[in-house]
C-alpha cells in the first residue's frame, strides 16, 4: 500500500465520541505527502484522569480549541478517497464513527486498515504495541501518545508491513 492516510485519535474519557486530539499523515507514492494535527474540543467535555495520565492533555489545552466538525473540515481534502490506516483501527474507526454522530454528521463508509492485526500476522514480538512494532519497523517512537506522533509511527509501520 502506498496511498493511505495514518490517523490517531487521542480521547479525554470513556466515551469514544470525546476526541480531544487527532493526527493525520497523508502518504502518497509511499512518500509522506502532508500531515495534520490539531487539538479538538471534546464532546463530552470532561477529562478522566486515566486518560490524561496516558496523553496528558487537560481542560487547559482545549477550552479554546475548535470543536471537532470545524477540524474534520479542515482534514477531508487531505483524505479524499484514500484508505485509513491506525494502529488498533477498531478504536480510531469507533471514534470517529462517534464523533461524527455526536456531530449528527454524515458518515462516509471510510476504508480501515489496521496495523496492529498485519503485525500479529507478520511479526513475532513480545507484544503489539505501538511504540514496540514502530521500533521493530525501524520508527523512533519519542513522543507516544501524542496524536501526530502516533500517526507517523503508523505510518511508518503501514509502509513497512501493508
Amino acid at each position: 500500500m502506498t496511498d493511505f492516510a495514518a490517523i490517531d485519535f487521542e480521547t479525554a474519557n470513556e466515551q469514544p465520541c470525546s476526541v480531544c486530539s487527532v493526527g493525520v499523515v497523508v502518504v502518497r507514492g509511499g512518500v509522506i505527502s502532508d500531515t495534520f494535527y490539531s487539538l479538538i474540543h471534546p464532546e463530552p467535555e470532561y477529562y478522566q484522569w486515566f486518560c490524561r495520565r496516558v496523553h496528558g492533555l487537560g481542560p487547559e489545552d482545549t477550552e479554546d480549541a475548535p470543536v471537532f466538525p470545524e477540524v474534520w473540515a479542515r482534514i477531508v481534502p487531505k483524505i479524499e478517497g484514500l484508505p485509513l490506516v491506525a494502529h488498533n483501527a477498531r478504536f480510531d474507526e469507533g471514534c470517529l464513527k462517534a464523533v461524527h454522530r455526536v456531530y449528527r454528521m454524515d458518515y462516509p463508509d471510510y476504508v480501515f486498515y489496521d496495523t496492529l492485526a498485519a503485525s500479529r500476522r507478520r511479526l513475532c514480538l513480545p507484544n503489539h504495541q505501538l511504540q514496540t512494532v514502530a521500533a521493530a519497523c525501524g520508527f523512533d517512537l519519542t513522543n507516544h501518545h501524542h496524536a501526530l506522533a502516533d500517526a507517523e509511527a503508523c505510518a511508518a509501520i503501514a509502509l513497512k508491513l501493508l
